[in-house]
């Protein structure tokens, strides 16, 4: 049997400016899966994704691993440098296969439908950003952070830039003062004990295919001689009755794999994992 890769339509621009098609999988020209291809800029370079990939017929014969390197050599041929892909937590068999073509794990998507707002330790609050110079370090800081961790997950230097370059901006145009956000310091009762640890949520990032709007732990930091405290507890727990309060019930974020305490402690919140996101370079 013959497997090769079609085109089902034409290319199609994505919102960020790059490329996006969409192919089928043909077995002796029989349809067997689909797959589509997606590159986006990522500083100067192309950063590729394999957006779907499904084998419809005659699993177990190879063909998602043809899809999965058919994908890999469209994308190089766009000029990507690297591949990512999500893949659902329910789908086990795509994260071994894509473990076996050389992917590595960069991170973990969480979520958790919420019900009823938690209470908080007594004489905590949060408090917003008193200087606009304030915010910008604190957020210079997250984002150099960010960038270290996008490296010790694969990237390199300059993907890792680029992936990270804007994103306060576009999401905070005004500063603390934007519209449909949580941004602030967790204080206890003594504000002469100074910051707890800090918060930043998005409280609509999209909405989900229900139509209910979801939103998104964009940050949580405990400072280092506050940590092992239950701050980070807290600062979760805050996030979920600010959500609450304006009527968001679905809550996500992303967790590096290697951050096993974070992991614990939004597993024993009740989040679970819903997708992974794997990639390597090409």
């Amino acid at each position: 049997m013959t497997t090769t890769l079609r085109p089902e339509g034409p290319e199609t621009p994505t919102a960020a400016g790059g490329r996006t098609r969409r192919w089928r999988i043909l077995s002796n020209g029989h349809p067997v899966g689909a797959l589509r291809t997606t590159a986006d800029p990522l500083g100067s370079q192309l950063g590729g994704k394999i957006s779907e990939l499904e084998v419809t017929e005659g699993r177990g014969r190879g063909r998602g691993t043809f899809g999965g390197l058919a994908a890999e050599e469209v994308l190089r041929t766009w000029g990507c440098t690297r591949v990512d892909v999500n893949i659902p937590e329910s789908a086990p068999t795509a994260r071994a296969l894509a473990v076996t073509l050389g992917y590595v794990e960069r991170a973990l998507i969480m979520s958790k439908q919420l019900v009823a707002a938690p209470g908080l330790p007594a004489g905590v609050g949060v408090r917003p950003f008193d200087r606009p110079a304030e915010l910008q370090a604190w957020l210079h800081r997250s984002t150099e952070r960010y960038v270290r961790w996008l490296v010790n997950s694969g990237l390199t230097e300059e993907q890792a830039r680029a992936r990270a370059a804007g994103g306060p901006e576009n999401l905070l145009p005004q500063g603390a003062d934007t519209p449909g956000v949580v941004l602030g310091h967790l204080f206890g009762a003594d504000a002469a004990e100074g910051s707890y640890g800090s918060l930043w949520v998005q409280l609509r990032v999209r909405d989900l295919p229900n139509g209910e709007p979801l939103a998104w732990v964009m940050m949580v930091e405990v400072p280092p001689a506050r940590r092992g405290q239950g701050h980070g507890r807290t600062l979760m727990l805050l996030a979920e009755r600010e959500c609450l309060a304006v009527g968001v019930r679905n809550v996500g974020l992303n967790v590096f794999p290697g951050n096993q305490s974070a992991i614990r402690l939004y597993t024993s919140l009740g989040y679970r994992v819903t997708e992974r996101v794997y990639g390597k370079q090409l």
